[in-house]
């Protein structure tokens, strides 16, 4: 089916969308010598890795979970990172890990013999203390306070000697000029460590596919660093990979006026793109505007009993009328790794766009997917 007979509510992946940001990431692969690696956190659509395998190095994963996602359905490396790794799940995330990086002294020191045995290459995560995000802090590994990394402080040869690599992440859809800022505070704290150690992690927040990002800065950094040092680079971009390449589909259930008029849709923020209230940020709406900049604006909210479940105000060209169908884009990257099933909502079906415009469904889920997850 073409995308305007799909089924609302539905994730729709572009795939030629996706595969365009995948060119751009394999070129900074090849031409800096790095290893780029697909952080799961934002996007797991595991339907689409076979495609995505073939322009990556690998995957990173937040814990158990997405670390056995990544080695049962992507292949190449697969890296872990969390904050802390529970005794019951650590032999299962070895099992399925080539690299584990731990937060804290304590967690490396507890773990690592078990990791030795098990070969697997270990990293201790840094923190430099240098944020580049300006009033972000709750996306801002280096605020004070942060529960990430070990400052340098705490930090000596010895526990270096330990480790085989060393992470940092402290972006989050960044330039390159953050990231050479950043770097050049890692070089100024731990430089002399980078000569200890084998392999360097940047870490994600990369936005190496937005338009106008400066991606000769990103590789030459990347190079000077490894000829500095001697050492292998991986970055772990998430939002990059499938940056503009997903919508969200919805239809227009009512409209109540109140001083405004309100679009009830049966897609919600709360439940099917959470950071539209969590970061806060106003999603792109095809065919939509500013408020005020078009004759006919309205307010877009959804089908749950919270108040605040509103998507933001936008303008038309013309009017919108009960049935009218809506796409937000940008939906493919924190969408539907984060949704839920609040208010006994539905789950939005799973589609990807082929390059001809034919949309095949992926997954759609239903009455059991809410109730499973309840006992």
């Amino acid at each position: 089916m073409k995308l305007h007979q799909v089924p609302t509510p539905a994730y729709i992946i572009d795939e030629a969308r996706l595969e365009k940001n995948l060119k751009i990431l394999a070129k900074v692969q090849e031409e800096a010598g790095c290893k780029v690696l697909l952080a799961q956190k934002a996007y797991s659509l595991y339907a689409t890795y076979p495609l995505i395998s073939q322009y990556l190095s690998g995957t990173t994963a937040s814990g158990l979970y997405e670390a056995r996602l990544g080695r049962e359905e992507f292949g190449g490396e697969v890296h872990v990172f969390a904050p802390a790794f529970k005794d019951s799940d650590i032999d299962q995330v070895l099992e399925v890990s080539d690299h584990i990086v731990f937060n804290s002294e304590r967690q490396l020191r507890q773990h690592l013999e078990k990791c030795r045995a098990a070969g697997i290459s270990v990293g201790l995560r840094i923190n430099p203390e240098h944020s580049t995000q300006g009033d972000h802090a709750l996306y801002d590994p280096c605020a004070p306070g942060s529960r990430f990394g070990v400052t340098l402080d705490k930090v000596s040869p010895e526990l270096v000697s330990l480790v085989d690599g060393l992470h940092f992440h402290t972006l989050c859809e960044q330039d390159a000029d953050d990231l050479a800022a950043t770097l050049k505070v890692v070089e100024d704290k731990f430089g002399g460590y980078l000569h200890q150690v084998k392999w360097l992690n940047m870490g994600g927040g990369h936005h190496v596919t937005r338009e106008g990002y400066q991606l000769d800065l990103l590789i030459s950094e990347i190079k000077r660093i490894k000829e500095t040092y001697n050492l292998e680079v991986y970055i772990e971009p998430g939002e990059a990979i499938a940056l503009n390449a997903g919508y969200l589909a919805t239809e227009v259930l009512d409209i109540v006026e109140n001083g405004i008029e309100t679009l009830i849709l049966d897609a919600s923020a709360t439940c099917h793109m959470p950071d539209v209230l969590e970061m806060p940020y106003r999603p792109t709406l095809r065919d939509g505007f500013e408020a005020g900049e078009k004759a006919h604006t309205y307010r877009l909210s959804s089908n749950t009993c919270l108040t605040g479940d509103v998507i933001g105000d936008y303008s038309f060209e013309n009017p919108v009328e009960i049935g009218d169908r809506l796409y937000f884009e940008d939906m493919a990257i924190y969408s539907f790794v984060k949704n839920n099933t609040f208010n006994g909502i539905g789950l939005p079906s799973l589609y990807l766009m082929k390059e001809d415009g034919d949309c095949q469904l992926i997954k759609a889920f239903g009455y059991e997917d809410f109730k499973g997850r309840l006992s």
